[in-house]
């Protein structure tokens, strides 16, 4: 399954991104993602890419990870 985690802030989007690497996930990245409505560079916002197992168990856990970051996840990513 593939994950977004969305964050205002770069730093905030690496630590959550080398947390979830140290759990063990493999496929983990820190990307620069584009929102609708958002036309400059300057507003994009930081994301965590992650594919996981197909477990929905993850999709909970993330939505809670971006909340306590103040982010947000995005159940239906396109990255």
């Amino acid at each position: 399954m593939e994950h977004l985690l969305v964050f205002p802030e770069r730093g905030v989007a690496e630590e959550v991104a080398e947390a979830l690497s140290d759990e063990g996930l493999h496929d983990v990245r820190v990307v620069r993602e584009a929102l609708a409505g958002e036309d400059d560079s300057e507003d994009h916002e930081w994301a965590v890419y992650v594919r996981t197992p197909d477990e929905p168990s993850y999709a909970a856990r993330f939505v809670a990870l971006a909340a306590d970051h103040d982010g947000w996840y995005d159940p239906n990513p396109t990255s």
